[in-house]
């Protein structure tokens, strides 16, 4: 896919980040050049050839006694190697494995840290949906995962959430609440804002956001979504929002490394398209990212996915961009991927989906939300019991 990813190159504060070289190149730049601290949140971190080469620039920075700390999810990261642990704490760098699968007392499920979130020097943010892998990297051959992450240099961004990080990283079970939110001077008139996802910590933030704006939406939403099966309250959203005369853009999944989650999410294809919401597949590479621009000056770019397993299970972070010029560049982006979609209509759907792409749709379906409420009731009956 050949997008502008030089659009935002002159904004010093905040920078659109694709997936693939532009990310990875980013991110070791970042780490070999840290003088003090790092931090480092994420969901999936493998240890193939990108992984190891984020190693060895976290072992030169740990060299210079820059001090580091990485959480990595225990679900996600669950191949991530005991031996590459050992190792890295040896040299001083502190890693932890967050919620492991199976530990000596429970079985953990839904509530997963699904950040993806990099702090240097508590001066530099990359957060968004990118993990740590080679298929987020792509190469010659293969197009990575269609992704988006978001750099901020803003030091009253970076320092208290390098300070929440901090706390979370140390089992803090009061979790600081001050808002985590800046106005910048470029691109003009923006207002950053940090958002947490964390219903059993009574965190709200990115669900209640989306909720909010869908909800005031006058012009235009464009929404990718990489697992997308929302609940009733959001899908009704959607629904007034395209009564109200608004115009929706959905970017799905055409590949998925979920087939399960891609099946569901086709099931409600005919619902959308009776909304008047227009649908989109994108099948150039697995869809990964999770962002949503309202009305030309709304965006959010994070982690958080539009279904019951990111409401109310996982731990989660979206970066929150009020800017008319961000969104105006970010929508550039955007048309050029809705471009080399499919898109979906009534008639193509009727044409190309029998009765058994149906059954298996439906079955997928319920399959699917019967899974969410099992993986997110577990962590309800562990209230008291975060980590």
């Amino acid at each position: 896919m050949q997008t502008n990813k030089n659009i935002h190159s002159n904004w010093e504060n905040i920078k659109l980040i694709h997936s693939g070289e532009d990310y990875f190149s980013r991110l070791e730049s970042l780490i070999l050049d840290a003088q003090s601290e790092i931090h480092i949140q994420i969901y999936i971190f493998e240890y193939d050839s990108t992984g190891k080469k984020i190693i060895e620039a976290l072992k030169k920075a740990a060299s210079r006694n820059v001090k580091i700390n990485i959480l990595l999810d225990g679900f996600g990261s669950l191949s991530f190697p005991k031996e590459a642990i050992n190792d890295l704490k040896k040299i001083g760098i502190v890693i932890r494995i967050f919620s492991p699968f199976f530990s000596a007392n429970s079985l953990y499920i839904g509530r997963r840290l699904h950040h993806k979130i990099v702090v240097v020097d508590a001066k530099t943010t990359l957060i968004g949906g990118i993990n740590i892998a080679d298929k987020y990297r792509g190469s010659k051959e293969i197009a990575p995962w269609l992704d988006f992450a978001v750099e901020i240099n803003a030091e009253n961004i970076a320092k208290p959430l390098q300070e929440l990080c901090q706390d979370i990283y140390l089992k803090k079970r009061i979790i600081r609440r001050k808002e985590i939110q800046s106005d910048i001077a470029t691109p003009k008139d923006t207002t950053i804002k940090i958002l947490q996802n964390d219903w059993l910590k009574r965190k709200n933030e990115v669900f209640k956001a989306y909720i909010n704006k869908i909800g005031n939406a006058q012009k235009e939403i464009v929404i990718v979504s990489s697992y997308f099966l929302p609940g009733k309250r959001l899908l009704n959203a959607l629904k007034k929002a395209s009564q109200r005369g608004v115009k929706i853009k959905l970017i799905l999944s055409g590949v998925s490394d979920v087939p399960l989650a891609r099946r569901a999410s086709c099931h409600l294809y005919s619902k959308l398209l009776r909304y008047n919401l227009e649908v989109y597949e994108w099948k150039k590479s697995v869809l990964h990212a999770k962002i949503a621009v309202i009305d030309g000056n709304w965006t959010t770019i994070g982690s958080f996915n539009l279904n019951n397993l990111s409401s109310f299970a996982s731990i989660e972070m979206n970066v929150e961009i009020y800017s008319v010029e961000f969104a105006k560049n970010y929508l550039l982006d955007l048309k050029e991927i809705m471009a080399q979609c499919e898109i979906k209509t009534s008639e193509t759907l009727k044409a190309t989906t029998g009765f058994t792409s149906k059954f298996t749709n439906w079955v997928s379906y319920w399959t699917s939300r019967t899974i969410e409420i099992m993986v997110t009731y577990f962590p309800h009956k562990r209230f008291r019991k975060f980590y």
